[in-house]
């Protein structure tokens, strides 16, 4: 019998043996990677003896089509009464009243959580050296920075009216012809993440967390985050985890937590990709070292997403890619950053034994050259496959 996911009191998912599961099919390529990964998913669960009832719900362009409302309060309302959901990729709406559908239902579900988990499958093609180097699991803040920001178009009345009000109060000489935008980071937004990102990492055994930042230029804002988040460290979890400063480097058997300016970390995931861990920063930040990761396992076609409130125990994973509607329809691309976000979310849940069938999976397909396009380019001798086949042989090796 199909039912509800609920949180205990004590903030622990209660998820039952066939658990109502919202889900967002998405726009463009939508229509041919969310049956895909739905056949995975399903063939996952039954073979632990767990069922998923699939509910559908509207947004983006299908919702519009039908509804003439590109994101309807009904689909709010179900992600918020079943818990946890996942979505494909959504468009975003040229002149409506979004500036992102996926932002939006961040920051109305309260979503603070951005968890990016980024690691190498074998076989994949990848343009580094050495892609294996590569296990990190960010933690992006995503509700807040330059995605809540607030803008004023260069030349409108509101940006010279600010434009005044910073000169005359404050000084502050901005050219005329500036285009304004505010970048809120807040103390409670940011320590709710950090505290995330070490809880994280000591329940999974994980080596450490970096609070990555542009702290020596943007000091109130960005240099703020890593002084909140050190704060967490010694406030909250001081007989679990240690600044690097409080212990030189040496942390013993603590968590070692420690900082890094952004565009140096930019070049390290590169050039020593295995001294990060776990990662906590702001949302931009996580936004370029999200992409600039997920380039050196096998590119975004396969990178997972979860949006989690570790809180109200609300999440939704999706599809990290856009929508590329340009492939719609015919059954081509690669299904697997939502097959993967499908395997965060059964982690989510528990479900570890299904997750983990999922991943050994995937991985033997591509070992055994049966891809979709994107990767069999980049392979020699590949199977190139449909994005329907790739799940069907997905399906076979669970």
């Amino acid at each position: 019998m199909a039912e509800k996911i609920t949180m205990t009191s004590d903030g622990v998912l209660h998820v039952p043996d066939e658990p109502i599961i919202p889900f967002i099919e998405g726009d463009g390529t939508g229509v041919d990677i969310w049956p895909a990964a739905k056949l995975v998913l399903d063939a996952a669960a039954r073979k632990h003896g767990k069922n998923i009832a699939w509910k559908e719900v509207l947004a983006g362009e299908k919702a519009f089509n039908e509804t003439g409302n590109w994101l309807p309060e009904e689909t709010i309302s179900d992600f918020r009464e079943y818990l946890i959901g996942i979505k494909g990729p959504l468009t975003t709406p040229i002149g409506g009243g979004f500036r992102s559908l996926n932002v939006a239902l961040r920051q109305i579900l309260d979503l603070y959580v951005c968890l990016r988990p980024v690691r190498w499958f074998q076989g994949v093609p990848s343009p580094v050296l050495h892609p294996g180097k590569v296990d990190m699991v960010i933690f992006r803040e995503n509700t807040e920075d330059v995605y809540a920001g607030y803008e004023f178009e260069e030349g409108s009345a509101s940006a010279k009216k600010l434009l005044e009000f910073l000169r005359d109060e404050f000084g502050w000489n901005i050219r005329s012809d500036s285009g304004i935008g505010v970048k809120p980071i807040s103390e409670s937004g940011s320590k709710r993440l950090v505290r995330a990102a070490i809880e994280y990492a000591l329940k999974n055994d994980r080596r450490g967390v970096t609070l990555v930042h542009k702290g020596n230029i943007m000091k109130y804002t960005e240099g703020a985050f890593m002084n909140w988040g050190y704060e967490v460290v010694r406030d909250e979890f001081a007989d679990r985890a240690v600044a690097w400063d409080d212990c030189g480097g040496k942390p013993g058997d603590r968590l070692l937590v420690k900082d890094a300016i952004a565009d140096i970390t930019l070049q390290q995931v590169l050039t020593r990709p295995d001294e990060f861990d776990v990662i906590a920063t702001m949302n931009l930040n996580g936004d370029y070292l999200s992409d600039a990761l997920a380039a050196q396992v096998g590119g975004i076609g396969i990178a997972p997403g979860g949006n989690i409130n570790y809180v109200t125990g609300h999440g939704i994973f999706e599809a990290t890619h856009g929508t590329a509607p340009k492939y719609a329809g015919q059954d081509k691309v690669n299904p697997g950053s939502v097959i993967l976000s499908g395997v965060m979310m059964f982690e989510h849940l528990g479900w570890h034994s299904a997750a983990e069938d999922i991943v050994r999976a995937l991985e033997k397909t591509i070992v055994d050259k049966i891809v979709t396009y994107d990767f069999a380019r980049l392979m020699s001798d590949a199977t190139e496959v449909k994005c329907s086949e790739f799940a069907a042989a997905i399906v076979d090796r669970i």
